[in-house]
């Protein structure tokens, strides 16, 4: 084993690969995920987020090498020329890709695995003073939507996807989906696609929604249980709905139940 190979062996991607070839995969696999992408010259000349991936290459090697001022100054200048901040001691792996490249913000301890990919507005970030891990790591093939916090150093995991603007601060197991605020896990385990990188990730499904109808339907029930649908059918009240309640387009009137 030689000395490169010492640096973090949990990390395939910092065993000294060469810099333009981790480049060359991230402007690669932009084809992949963004329908929108024609050429290579293209996607060189006009994607921020490539430009920000591009500069933290760089600057990440600096970083590893002992480098300190040179890498922040890098980074410095990334973050103005395409509003992406990413700080050099961070980990991220091959074939990363930022979609729309605005407002991403990537901490210094942040863990991120291969053909992860982020949409504008995403956060990294740390929620302790303490020197050691203080930001999330993100297991391979992770999908973080528009907007999302992921905060403190906790674990995404592989193939998991992150609804846009949530914000979680707990651990998430591997190909699940998280939504909300604070995050929570919904949905049953994802299923590996057969090729490539699953971006679906609006499919999603509504926690607050869920349990709205899940109330809905007890309530129902309760009502049928006490008779209360009994006495509307019986014309016991009126047939526009409740006396005291504005909430007809949720309630069973008298008229729908006749109907039935």
């Amino acid at each position: 084993m030689n000395s490169s190979e010492l640096i973090n062996p949990a990390m395939p991607w910092t065993r000294g690969d060469s810099v333009w070839r981790s480049i060359g995969e991230d402007i690669a696999c932009v084809f992949e995920r963004d329908p929108a992408a024609r050429t290579r010259l293209e996607i060189i000349t006009t994607y921020p987020g490539v430009h920000a991936i591009m500069l933290y290459r760089i600057a990440h090697r600096l970083w590893r090498r002992g480098w300190r001022y040179l890498p922040r100054l890098i980074s410095y200048v990334g973050r103005i020329w395409t509003g992406v901040d990413i700080h050099p001691g961070a980990t991220i792996g091959r074939r990363f890709f930022i979609d729309h490249g605005a407002g991403v913000v990537i901490g210094e301890t942040a863990e991120v695995g291969d053909d992860v990919t982020l949409y504008h507005g995403v956060t990294l970030g740390g929620v302790s003073w303490s020197r050691g891990k203080r930001h999330p790591t993100l297991g391979d093939q992770v999908v973080v939507g528009a907007g999302a916090k992921i905060l403190g150093p906790i674990h995404i995991g592989r193939q998991a996807r992150v609804g846009a603007n949530s914000v979680v601060i707990a651990s998430v197991p591997e190909g699940r989906t998280v939504v909300g605020i604070p995050g929570k896990v919904v949905g049953p385990k994802r299923v590996a696609p057969s090729r490539g990188i699953d971006l679906d990730h609006h499919i999603i499904p509504d926690p607050v929604a869920d349990a709205v109808n899940c109330l809905l339907e007890r309530i129902g029930r309760l009502e049928r249980q006490v008779g209360m649908h009994d006495a509307l059918l019986a014309d016991a009240r009126p047939a526009q709905g409740c006396d005291e309640c504005d909430a007809n387009q949720v309630c069973e009137t008298a008229g729908e139940g006749k109907r039935r």
